[in-house]
């Protein structure tokens, strides 16, 4: 009789530092093998996306060499995963299955069945807490419900941290590991060559994020030599004041306890913002747990209603950087050329779409899904909905940002703007933020004139909103 193993099914867990999954494993007591699936039945943009496919692919890629030299083999498949996981463990003959819970409506259906199948075949699913510090119904209020409110939730996030982690540290055990594979059989220790790009269905591209651990690693050393300034540079997109961990966090090449127990320890006010931020991407997880039915359709049900003008020439102005407003085009730009855009561009390019251009905020969420290399659901979802007045703890409907007054503010010399627009890299900044308002004649070399009047967008905005308005919950 094979000896049985436990089969760890790598997602959004792409490291060996702290994955719960992979030390789960070890726990158990049996030899361990690894799988990741290139799922080609994910009815999602992101499998759209050609840089986060590649990002992933590198990490992949990494992960099993990493592995490998731990005599743990990596199978790396390329099907549907409801199939391939079931056969994997069967070839294997599995014991069990592990891997990190997934908060996304889609993935958690796809997982339940995948249960279903193996439990009837007599092989275990455990699935463990791994994407967030605090799991799903950790923080909900004295009535036991979810927060939809960030305050009050961050609030209660840090009370039950302080009271599941007065100090914290790693568990991996490296010499179980080692000692329970001496007893993997031989059988399980093949694996078939990784699948390239081109049999996987995606371009290859380079993005300015190399994929993998080792990276990840490197960029939040860079990061917490400025993280006391965080709080003061963050918002300016000209400057690298973001910790630009994104991409990393969003596949797990981070682990997500070891950047709070970082914020923490740093115990500053920049580091104090950054937690702030970790905890709302908890926040946003929980909630779309709780509330999948926003992933589809706007939270508030009072704004499910609203007719958008969605003008499709001017849809496709904003996604090519050529609206007329230079911050805004800037912005759009990066993203188009980078796979990722700065965070407070991202709300103010989201509230352009939604409140001077009328579009529907669906739109824009799909394209940011196909080009950001740090995409996450919850994450864009959360943020989309927030920008748009139409999610939990979203910003009042009122609040429409000023894209010129934005832009004076957070690109005050205009270097964000001529970095990524050269048609006006020769103006000065007094003149770069509104060119259109110079009255003497100046080239902008094709740059557009604005597609819309922004004090006329907004009174219309304020038209479609105002009569659907009720006062938000109050947790």
């Amino acid at each position: 009789m094979p000896t049985p193993i436990t089969l760890v099914w790598f997602r959004r867990d792409l490291r060996l530092f702290d994955n719960t999954a992979l030390q789960t494993a070890v726990r158990r007591g049996s030899p361990v093998a690894g799988v990741f699936v290139f799922d080609t039945e994910a009815e999602s943009t992101e499998w759209q996306n050609h840089r986060r496919q590649s990002f992933i692919y590198d990490s992949v890629i990494e992960l099993q060499t990493a592995l490998t030299e731990k005599n743990v083999p990596l199978h790396i498949l390329h099907g549907n995963a409801e199939t391939e996981i079931p056969k994997l463990a069967r070839q294997l003959n599995a014991a069990v299955v592990i891997c990190a819970e997934d908060y996304e409506p889609q993935a958690i259906e796809r997982d339940n069945r995948i249960w279903r199948t193996l439990d009837t075949a007599g092989c275990e699913l455990v699935r463990v807490d791994d994407q967030v510090v605090l799991p799903k119904a950790a923080v909900m209020t004295h009535n036991g419900l979810p927060y939809t409110v960030f305050t009050p939730y961050k609030t209660a996030w840090l009370q039950t941290y302080a009271q599941r982690f007065g100090t914290w540290q790693p568990t991996d055990d490296w010499a179980t590991l080692a000692a329970l594979q001496t007893g993997l059989p031989e059988s399980a220790n093949t694996v078939p060559p990784a699948p390239t790009p081109d049999i996987l269905g995606f371009d290859y591209r380079s993005t300015m994020f190399k994929g993998g651990e080792t990276a990840a690693q490197r960029q939040l050393g860079q990061f917490l030599t400025h993280i006391d300034s965080y709080h003061l540079t963050r918002d300016f997109p000209a400057k690298k004041g973001t910790s630009q961990l994104s991409p990393y966090i969003s596949s797990g090449l981070l682990s997500p306890r070891h950047l709070v127990y970082l914020a923490r320890q740093a115990d500053n006010e920049g580091a104090s913002v950054w937690l702030k931020e970790l905890i709302w991407r908890e926040f946003f997880r929980q909630f779309l747990y709780h509330h999948p039915q926003a992933a589809q359709e706007s939270f508030r049900a009072e704004y499910r209603d609203i007719v958008w003008e969605n003008n499709a020439g001017w849809f496709e102005r904003w996604k090519a950087g050529q609206t007329g407003y230079p911050i805004i085009d800037a912005a759009m730009r990066q993203l188009k050329n980078t796979g990722w855009m700065h965070n407070r561009m991202r709300m103010v390019t989201a509230c352009f779409l939604v409140k001077d251009l009328l579009i529907d905020p669906r739109w824009g969420e799909a394209w940011f899904a196909e080009q950001l290399v740090d995409y996450d659901l919850a994450a864009n979802n959360g943020g989309w909905q927030w920008a748009a007045s139409t999610g939990c703890d979203a910003q009042p409907y009122f609040r429409i940002f000023n894209p010129v007054l934005q832009s004076q503010k957070f690109d005050p010399d205009g270097k964000f703007i001529r970095r990524h627009i050269p048609e006006l890299a020769h103006l000065n900044k007094e003149i770069i933020h509104a060119p259109w308002l110079v009255k003497e004649n100046i080239d902008t070399h094709g740059y557009p004139a604005p597609i819309v009047n922004h004090a006329e967008q907004r009174e219309k905005a304020l038209a479609l909103f105002k009569n659907r308005t009720k006062q938000p919950d109050a947790v």
